[in-house]
């Protein structure tokens, strides 16, 4: 496996909420973190049909557009009972009509109608998982990956509102609060060497990124 030897990468995001996790998740190591939406790099279209394919078109876009190694995040929510959609289409589902931006509120209710529609109304046939990879990408096109995926029951109406995206209305196994209830702390629930990985699907993937790539500083 090839080794991160740089100091400073790019977070190939435009998505505020997750800079924001991946920043407090990479603070134990000592790493200067820009992202792409700092440097004004453009979006490129995600045209994979696996998050795989999303998170290295996003990162190798950014590394190939800085010179820098730049590590980025594909994540989404597979709902069993919808056939694991939305799956990598996720942020998609949150696209307003009028392509002014995105309306997670708009996604959630999408996903509750489908659910109703399919008489998924008791807990046992609501469940789903968030998953995310991460992909680190060098300028040169080489890549690593790491997969973090948490199982999960939909609840409806939407608690909480912290986190972001589809967080209010999705409860992990063994908690009785959404991610939308949770601090990040809660939410993530992994340190550096404590030797597990932690709770969220984010936490998951980074966590075995940085067992393989990083060391605390």
């Amino acid at each position: 496996m090839r080794q991160l030897d740089s100091r400073k990468i790019v977070v190939a995001t435009h998505n505020a909420g997750k800079l924001a996790e991946i920043r407090e998740l990479l603070a134990p190591y000592g790493l200067e973190a820009v992202s792409a939406g700092e440097l004004g790099l453009p979006e490129p279209p995600e045209t994979g049909v696996t998050f795989e394919e999303n998170a290295y078109t996003k990162a190798f876009a950014s590394a190939s557009a800085t010179g820098l190694p730049a590590l980025s995040d594909d994540s989404g929510l597979e709902v069993d009972a919808l056939g694991g959609a939305p799956g990598v289409y996720t942020a998609d589902w949150a696209e307003k009509p009028d392509g002014s931006g995105r309306d997670f509120q708009m996604a959630m209710r999408k996903v509750e109608n489908l659910l109703r529609e399919k008489g998924a109304t008791e807990p046992a046939r609501r469940g789903g998982r968030f998953v995310a990879v991460l992909c680190l990408a060098w300028p040169d096109g080489g890549a690593e990956y790491f997969r973090g995926e948490v199982e999960g029951t939909l609840v409806w109406p939407p608690r909480g509102d912290r986190g972001f995206g589809y967080d209010p209305v999705f409860k992990p196994n063994g908690y009785e609060q959404t991610f939308g209830e949770m601090s990040a702390g809660e939410k993530h629930s992994w340190e550096a060497g404590r030797g597990d990985l932690g709770l969220s699907h984010r936490a998951r993937a980074f966590a075995r990124f940085a067992t393989a790539m990083l060391e605390p500083a």
